[in-house]
């Protein structure tokens, strides 16, 4: 059984964040050795260097927050982030073509990504929130098809973050053998639990000190 901090990706996305903070992030992903510290691509060589004697991997994000970037630029920011010393990146797929129900796009679009990412985990962000269920099932099973290594939920940055139903659909669409990620609103060690339970095998938050400390967080991702 997997120990509870290795199924943490330590966040810190916000636009505004500091390199001090990027710093105590990767400070706290030591500390408790989370599987990976996520964060934006102008970080991802910094925190390379800084946790190359260290197991915690270095997680990125693609074309975020919108996935509306080109299927080209998504493919070039995969690159560059694994260049710099990515060892995961997490995509967000054209939600639009989504929403269109122009799989052959979505699938298209991820596909750009893992054909350049083979030295890395590749995880679909499918913005639970603005998809519907049919829309969910369909995207997943576009990552599947892709060749992806995980689907993920969210990227907690639009109308609503994981939840238990959402991570269960995904589980049940995808098989027992492709990853699965719940992000966003993971706060407490309950929610972290039944998330796994569910079928989560990745949590991503910002507030995994909190969880691995046994309490219940207020805010944050």
């Amino acid at each position: 059984m997997t120990t509870l901090n290795k199924y943490i990706d330590h966040t810190v996305l916000k636009a505004d964040t500091p390199q001090a903070k990027v710093q105590q992030i990767l400070d706290e992903a030591i500390k408790y050795d989370f599987m990976s510290v996520c964060i934006n691509p102008t970080w991802v060589a910094f925190a390379a260097e800084k946790l190359a004697k260290t197991d915690v991997k270095v997680c990125t994000v693609i074309g975020f927050p919108l996935g509306a970037n080109t299927s080209a630029v998504k493919a070039f920011e995969a690159a560059d982030a694994i260049k710099n010393g990515a060892d995961e990146v997490d995509m967000v797929i054209n939600i639009g073509a989504a929403k269109d129900g122009n799989w052959a796009l979505v699938e298209s679009d991820i596909k750009a990504v893992v054909a350049v990412s083979s030295a890395a985990t590749t995880k679909v962000i499918i913005e639970t929130s603005l998809l519907t269920d049919d829309e969910k099932v369909k995207a997943c099973e576009a990552a599947v098809r892709a060749g992806a290594d995980f689907v993920k939920t969210s990227t907690g940055f639009s109308t609503g973050g994981a939840t238990v139903a959402d991570i269960a659909l995904m589980r049940q669409t995808v098989g027992a053998d492709m990853g699965v990620k719940a992000s966003g609103g993971v706060r407490s060690i309950a929610d972290a639990k039944a998330m796994i339970e569910a079928g989560a095998t990745r949590l991503g938050t910002s507030n995994g000190v909190d969880i691995m400390e046994g309490k219940d967080a207020n805010g944050g991702y």
